[in-house]
């Protein structure tokens, strides 16, 4: 079975400026035989993909959040995404 399933982000440290490209991988170290992925954002039901790749083209404002790839096998920690500037009513610029 599958072992050391890992996610990574570009870019790196799961900061991302809104509209910017989002991608993120899952891997696994070790294990054979067929693999399905399935990227979930937390909080939403909706699969957003299926490929050990995951791209947003163009980040928005809900985008943010803890995204994990579970694969048929195994299940991994989420990994932390923000989305920066996003429309904070409080964080109003230089007023």
């Amino acid at each position: 079975p599958p072992s050391g399933v890992s996610l990574s982000v570009q870019p790196p440290g799961g900061q991302v400026a809104l509209g910017d490209r989002l991608v993120l991988s899952c891997e696994v170290a070790m294990g054979t035989g067929p693999l399905s992925f399935s990227w979930h954002l937390e909080g939403l039901e909706a699969l957003l993909g299926t490929r050990p790749h995951l791209e947003l083209n163009h980040v928005g404002d809900k985008d943010s959040g803890q995204y994990q790839c579970g694969d048929s096998v195994a299940e991994n920690v989420p990994l932390n995404v923000t989305v920066l500037g996003e429309r904070d009513p409080w964080a109003g610029g230089d007023l």
